[in-house]
């Protein structure tokens, strides 16, 4: 067990390889009344979450489909009926949609009440859960409504992996991954034998985000560094209409980003190779198609890294070393696109 602080609006602790009925335990000694957002899927998976008798809970939809302003109106409903105050509490147990939602709504109840996250996905437990960032999806564009509002605690409890399909499981990785890129190499050296050091990745993944998120917790520059491959990947990701995982349409997004960043930043030819060798390796895409470009340029324009009508996107002048692309025309995108994609 581990435990990691996040400095934040408040500060708050990651506890690592916790079990998750001793962390429903403590958020319920702290709290007169709790509120658990769980969706379907783990319900059902895991009964016993649902049958204590210390907390109310609220059923939601599994993953993307969660995060839409009727699931918030649904929370905020069940709240009103259990007449939560600002002293009481919401628990996230799901993965990033999970918390992302939930977090949204336990922002916006009484302008801000307690929240904690259980993440039971990979990328909830390196990415998602950490950091602050809630939200939810519109028609026009992934994660544009939101709010930067931590919880009080973050619980990672490893024995959630095990019932992770290996798709899923491997989608989580990409999040790990971004991170050996964009700061911390030694996860490149472990990630392929990611079965025999997932603590201890995650360990990596956790400390490099919260050390990011400490020094920019609004996102003004320094955090976007953590959009690594998240600019196109969010694109592809609604247009594939969520057909991709997160992770998988983050992939594809680190395989461009390297491109760009050895078009505009002389990223080598063997750390791109990397990218792609490493990503194929853990069997997630590193190609998107060809056609889809038109698409995906529309998309691009509604990212929220935008400024003054400019798209920016986060590269690497080598492994572990981040800068910002703000130059590229759409047409340069195109071109870079096109060598990537099928």
């Amino acid at each position: 067990m581990s435990f990691i602080k996040v400095k934040a609006e408040h500060n708050y602790l990651v506890e690592i390889d916790c079990d998750r009925n001793d962390a429903l335990a403590e958020i319920v000694s702290n709290h007169k009344k709790v509120l658990l957002v769980i969706p379907s899927e783990i319900s059902r998976m895991y009964p016993n979450l649902t049958r204590h008798s210390n907390f109310d809970y609220l059923l939601i939809p599994n993953g993307e489909s969660a995060k839409q302003i009727n699931t918030v109106q649904k929370i905020w409903q069940r709240c009103a009926q259990l007449k939560l105050e600002r002293n009481d509490a919401i628990v996230a147990i799901g993965g990033g949609a999970t918390t992302d939602v939930a977090g949204f709504a336990a922002s916006t109840w009484l302008r801000g009440v307690n929240w904690y996250a259980i993440p039971t996905s990979l990328a909830g437990m390196v990415d998602a859960a950490i950091g602050g960032k809630t939200g939810i999806n519109q028609s026009f564009g992934k994660n544009l409504v939101g709010a930067f509002y931590s919880p009080q605690k973050v619980f990672i409890d490893l024995s959630f992996l095990s019932s992770l399909t290996e798709r899923d499981y491997n989608a989580g990785l990409a999040e790990v991954i971004k991170c050996g890129f964009i700061k911390r190499p030694e996860i490149l050296s472990r990630i392929v034998e990611h079965r025999n050091n997932i603590s201890r990745l995650i360990e990596l993944a956790v400390r490099t985000k919260a050390e990011v998120v400490g020094k920019d917790f609004k996102e003004s520059k320094v955090r976007e560094i953590l959009n690594y491959g998240h600019t196109l990947g969010h694109a592809i990701e609604k247009d594939s209409k969520y057909r991709l995982r997160h992770g998988e349409a983050i992939s594809i997004g680190m395989v461009f980003a390297a491109e760009l960043s050895g078009q505009f930043l002389n990223l080598s030819e063997a750390d791109k190779n990397l990218h792609r060798n490493l990503l194929a390796k853990l069997n997630l895409p590193v190609t998107y198609p060809k056609k889809r470009w038109t698409s995906l340029a529309k998309l691009l324009t509604q990212d929220k890294k935008v400024r003054n009508g400019r798209l920016r996107f986060i590269g690497i002048t080598r492994i572990g070393k981040p800068a910002w692309i703000e130059e590229a025309t759409l047409p340069e995108l195109k071109r870079c696109y096109e060598r990537i994609s099928s």
